[in-house]
């Protein structure tokens, strides 16, 4: 799951997991039972510790083919990575969490050079290589620990299983969807990903509608059509940024709004699998402000409905929300 926005990427993991609250999943992320680490296109991910080992493996390859041209402006190569993920390891010897401030000074005091945000390309470099992943919040920060103290290394597969699995996971939590948006989403070649699809497709079913063949699983559940829903989904969610085609969603005259022009993913409002509009909130120490605006006026009913989502955003932050209408 898209992570880049930590605190929003908690709420994508609470709209989902019915229950569950903002604390339940910091105390996960805390236990390593979800990590976040950068993966595939590459960008920040939550990922399950179960699958951070094989994801890693599938994505190095391409994320250091991606990064070859920072790299060389930044006169960065493979002996100085050498270096800094020796550097950044022992730092992490015993179980120690440290923040990317701390790791910085570290490397800073072995004379490797930080400076051009070069930090992010060593912690980048040490996640991919499987040296570090996200440790404790620690002084209210995020913070790095060594991947194999806090995960133990299970039994390594294939590659070919990996991108077999890797087809198996997204189609069966984003399908209907097409293997150009697989290949988007993953960042793998058209080849492998085609590939992988044949060896799964068995286990998948597929509908072709205007010379798009859209795969999804067997269990896929239709909703009632006379049943409302209201949905307050936060920036960058999967449900509109792991498709490479977003129509069926996000109605082309509105993805302006929605997707800005440099690529970032705004918190949306989905009505009865639309997007309908824009949400937004400040945050301050006990309460938290969240300002709604629709594309188009809606009824009481989803009025209702947006209400009810703000509330369930109330209980998941155990914070007092105060809902704010803008008018168009």
């Amino acid at each position: 799951m898209q992570a880049q926005d930590y605190s929003m990427a908690k709420w994508a993991i609470g709209i989902r997991l019915p229950g569950s609250t903002e604390k339940t999943i910091e105390a996960a992320l805390d236990e390593g039972e979800i990590l976040r680490s950068h993966l595939m296109r590459p960008t920040w991910h939550f990922v399950s510790s179960d699958d951070i080992y094989w994801l890693l493996e599938l994505s190095a390859p391409q994320i250091k083919v991606i990064q070859t041209a920072r790299d060389k402006v930044l006169q960065l190569n493979e002996n100085i990575y050498r270096k800094s993920n020796f550097i950044i390891e022992n730092a992490l010897q015993g179980g120690e969490h440290l923040s990317r401030e701390e790791l910085a000074l570290e490397l800073d005091t072995a004379s490797i050079p930080t400076d051009y945000n070069k930090i992010s390309h060593y912690l980048l470099r040490a996640e991919i290589d499987g040296i570090i992943c996200s440790g404790n919040i620690k002084n209210n920060k995020n913070t790095y620990t060594l991947l194999e103290e806090r995960i133990p290394r299970p039994k390594k597969i294939t590659r070919e299983e990996a991108t077999s699995r890797l087809v198996q996971i997204y189609f069966t939590s984003h399908g209907p969807a097409t293997i150009q948006d697989f290949i988007w989403w993953s960042g793998l070649s058209i080849t492998e990903s085609k590939r992988a699809l044949e060896r799964v497709k068995s286990d998948l079913l597929s509908e072709t509608i205007d010379n798009q063949t859209y795969w999804f699983p067997n269990t896929l559940s239709i909703p009632e059509p006379d049943k409302n829903t209201v949905i307050l989904l936060p920036s960058f969610d999967e449900f509109i940024i792991s498709y490479r085609d977003r129509t069926a969603s996000l109605p082309f005259e509105e993805h302006n709004k929605a997707v800005s022009n440099n690529g970032s993913f705004r918190p949306i409002i989905v009505v009865n699998g639309q997007v309908a509009g824009l949400w937004k909130r400040t945050t301050q120490k006990d309460n938290v402000t969240l300002e709604t605006e629709l594309f188009q006026p809606v009824s009481n009913t989803i009025q209702n409905l947006i209400e009810e989502g703000v509330h369930q955003y109330e209980v998941f932050l155990n914070k007092k929300v105060e809902l704010v209408t803008v008018s168009k």
